[in-house]
């Protein structure tokens, strides 16, 4: 089974993309930044966010040995950072100064492949810090590279539909036309190759046909590279937009437009869960390479973390994921927005955070106000200057939604903003039913877009839904 264990609401926009190392997990998004995160118990490192980019950031990844971290952005720069530090490393300008849309380590981290929207490609030498080749694929948009595990070989995918093959001096060897009709948007190399009389590999690729397909890649010392079709997924309505093989090459997920998540055995071509907790296109996935976990990010400025479970025993699959799982007991046997002040100070030193007591006290922080804080709250009203508690207090209270989720709150009872209990409910022009404050906080943000189609609504004005607070009163009362 697969069950989502943390959210991480950091990003100000869209996420587009999401790279797993050994231990830390990085997020990209059009509000310019790169999140990075501790795998362990994903706080945000202190020298996050990462803001050396003009414009929104498409892509990051890890170096294979860990120590770098790219991203690339419209700003038409590939910026390389030093993941123990956040410093800067190397910042490469894509020739043409074309918006960068996609980026990739060699899997020795010497080498550095970025493609731009303009079809050119530009291949980087990491140790001179210089560009090795460019190359001019075609006029369409380069949106998605990957390396094979052997680091012989690479492939592109493009706005154009094409899948192409290239070797490390970036000669092409392979191209299908139309992999995907009306574009590619992502590929993923499985991490193992098996030898025979070939060398075979997996790719995974999807694209806007709403497709998701599994290739076989086989290179032999006398024909050559060979691209074959192994299996075609139609387990998502609306276009795929990211896809990743888990580090043993036996599942495969990927994101869509229509919101789910999807997870596949890869050796079967089986569907096996379908995840519906992001509110817009899931734009961004990929496992860790150590422990069962996934990261998905979406349009709803979110990443989800999910853990992912043996599903004959019911057991996690190997390595140390259990997280988060705590059960709810004394003051959390209320909703938490009714914690009375002293209820949220009993939570405080329940978590490690008795510092701050005294802090939330003067403040008059009952549970309510807890569940509105921000980390700018944090540091511009209560003067909390430690980052690092800053971001400890925020991921806690993350956890405490997650679990408020998680122990029966029917759905329809949480605004699908925020997540949290409505106290007063209004239906929009969509349908649906939302937080009045949220919703017109919403509009005026966004410009009058649904949170949940992303279709311009026809009116602004909401009305409010009496039978659902009706609703959620008679529930509350029985808890």
């Amino acid at each position: 089974m697969v069950s989502l264990i943390c959210t991480l609401q950091d990003h100000r926009d869209d996420v587009n993309w999401c790279a797993f190392s050994a231990s830390l997990l990085a997020t990209c998004s059009t509000d310019k930044t790169v999140r990075v995160y501790s795998v362990r118990d994903f706080s945000e490192l202190p020298f996050s966010p990462l803001t050396g980019h003009g414009y929104g950031v498409h892509c990051c990844c890890f170096s294979a040995c860990g120590r770098y971290l790219a991203s690339c952005s419209t700003d038409a720069t590939t910026v390389v950072w030093h993941t123990d530090s956040g410093d800067i490393a190397a910042a490469f300008e894509h020739p043409g100064r074309s918006p960068v849309r996609v980026c990739a380590f060699s899997p020795d981290s010497a080498h550095l492949v970025s493609g731009g929207s303009d079809g050119t490609l530009a291949l980087w030498d990491l140790r001179t810090k210089t560009l090795r080749r460019t190359c001019v694929v075609n006029e369409a948009t380069v949106v998605a590279c990957s390396f094979s595990p052997c680091g012989q070989a690479f492939v592109t995918g493009s706005s154009y539909g094409d899948l192409r093959l290239w070797d490390p001096e970036m000669n092409q060897q392979q191209a299908v036309k139309n992999a995907h009709d009306l574009g590619v948007t992502c590929c993923h190399f499985a991490p193992q190759m098996q030898n025979g009389d070939s060398v075979l590999f997996r790719l995974s690729s999807c694209g806007q046909d709403s497709l998701l397909k599994i290739w076989i890649i086989s290179h032999h010392a006398e024909a050559g590279w060979k691209m074959q079709l192994l299996y075609t997924l139609a387990g998502q309505s609306a276009p795929v937009l990211s896809c990743s093989f888990s580090a043993d090459g036996q599942l495969l997920v990927s994101g869509s437009v229509d919101k789910t998540v999807t997870v596949y055995d890869a050796n079967q071509g089986v569907l096996l869960y379908t995840l519906k907790h992001h509110e817009r296109y899931v734009t961004a996935c990929a496992f860790s390479p150590t422990v069962p976990l996934i990261a998905t990010g979406s349009m709803d400025k979110t990443v989800n973390i999910w853990r992912v479970e043996d599903g004959n025993s019911g057991k996690s699959l190997p390595g140390e994921c259990v997280l988060f799982r705590r059960r709810l007991a004394g003051h959390r046997s209320l909703l938490m927005g009714d914690w009375s002040e002293d209820d949220v100070s009993a939570w405080l030193h329940e978590e490690g955070l008795e510092a701050l007591v005294d802090t939330f006290k003067a403040n008059n922080i009952d549970g309510a106000e807890l569940l509105s804080l921000s980390k700018e709250m944090l540091a511009m009203e209560l003067n909390i200057e430690s980052a690092g508690l800053r971001n400890k207090v925020i991921r806690k209270v993350t956890e405490l939604k997650m679990e408020l989720i998680g122990t029966g709150v029917p759905d329809e009872f949480l605004c699908p903003i925020t997540r949290e209990i409505m106290k007063d409910p209004v239906l929009a022009a969509d349908g649906y039913s939302y937080e009045r404050e949220a919703i017109e906080d919403w509009i005026k943000a966004k410009n009058r877009s649904s949170p949940m189609t992303n279709l311009p609504l026809p009116t602004t004005t909401v009305t409010p839904n009496r039978t659902l607070k009706m609703a959620i009163s008679r529930w509350k009362a029985s808890q």
